[in-house]
């Protein structure tokens, strides 16, 4: 087993561990458990995690804490919204619940954002424990207490800090999801690489056969490889202030992908989208050498991630999302980009023309 301390300097507290290894969906009842001092527990998990993994969880805390409420809501990006987010949090408070309470965020990226919002909205905040069980969030957003659900004007625009007690990440539920979305995890690895570690890229290209067909072992060396560098960006910077912002490389030209095809795309693929295309910006800009672009791109490709920008339907709405984004200043998008074979900037300014050229949109 893996096991990784994200230290949170602003307050010793609200530091976590984060544990990694095969079979520990297992030892879930005892973590809760240890959180759960007497409060009400509610899992919160999507239709589909709930039926493969939250009633086998529910039966299994039976045993140690009774009366925990599992909570399922419809699966993808739509859940991510003030309408379900009013739907739990009107549930949980008619069911009852203190500030002794604890919620378990049980699936992928939504059900994490999601539960773990609810969990920061709930009496000012309440525990939260993550349990993601797809590739992208055991790497991603399970880590780093980013929380939040989505605005018609941009994805995550609505969210809050909070961290959780702990994180418990088993990659053998991965051998449950669909290959889509494994394969779309892995674009939030390589992003990670890309941006932080040349060291992990060389462990990706050499072990990709075995990542695609899901070896335990190897799956939880690179999932604590990605999770290690994480920590150390958000221990440096919790609220994204410009370190953290590294990580959302892909992310600028990604959400608007995302967006301007009403989020029919998975996540994972559209950061592929994105991280490619702003790899050709950097190449164009000078800012990498071909060489590294290549090796960039043919990384995504190996695991069978898109790079082409598809045909965006609504100009309308790419546009909005990039002059929405979180880097935005003025209105003004700012972009991280790669700089190297592992390196990394912040607030880098592209020219409209360059950005067009690259997307086929107009600005």
């Amino acid at each position: 087993m893996h096991r990784i301390r994200v230290n949170i300097l602003s307050a010793a507290a609200k530091s976590y561990p984060v544990l990694i290894g095969a079979g520990l969906f297992e030892e879930l009842p005892a973590v809760i458990g240890r959180h759960a001092a007497g409060g009400r527990v509610y899992v919160i998990s999507d239709r589909t995690v709930g039926r493969l993994y939250g009633r086998r969880l529910l039966q299994a805390l039976e045993g140690v804490l009774p009366g925990c409420t599992l909570l399922d809501v419809p699966p993808g990006e739509g859940s991510k919204s003030v309408r379900v987010w009013e739907a739990l949090t009107s549930e949980i408070l008619r069911g009852g619940i203190g500030r002794d309470g604890l919620i378990v965020a049980l699936g992928g990226g939504v059900v994490g954002d999601l539960a773990g919002f609810v969990a920061a909205t709930m009496m000012r905040g309440i525990r939260l424990i993550q349990v993601p069980t797809t590739l992208l969030a055991q790497v991603d957003s399970s880590v780093g207490g980013k929380t939040g659900i989505d605005h018609a004007v941009g994805k995550n625009l609505i969210g809050a800090f909070h961290q959780p007690v702990e994180v418990v990440i088993d990659p053998r539920v991965l051998r449950t999801l669909p290959v889509r979305e494994f394969r779309a995890g892995l674009a939030e690895v390589i992003k990670i690489g890309v941006a932080l570690d040349r060291t992990l890229l060389g462990a990706l290209e050499r072990r990709a056969s075995a990542v695609l067909r899901r070896d335990t072992s190897v799956l939880s060396a690179v999932i604590a490889h990605a999770v290690g560098l994480k920590a150390a960006v958000v221990e440096a910077d919790e609220r994204e202030g410009d370190l953290r912002k590294v990580l959302n490389l892909g992310h600028t030209i990604g959400h608007a992908v995302e967006s301007a095809g009403g989020y029919r795309r998975l996540h994972g693929e559209c950061v592929a989208i994105g991280l490619a295309a702003e790899t050709r910006i950097a190449a164009r800009m000078g800012l990498l050498t071909g060489r590294e672009a290549i090796r960039i791109l043919a990384l995504l490709k190996r695991f069978g991630l898109p790079t082409a920008m598809p045909r965006i339907q609504s100009r309308q709405a790419f546009v909005r999302a990039l002059m929405t984004d979180k880097k935005a200043r003025l209105g003004v998008p700012e972009f991280a980009l790669p700089v190297g074979y592992g390196r990394s900037a912040v607030g880098v300014h592209v020219p409209a023309g360059l950005v067009a050229d690259v997307t086929g949109v107009r600005l």
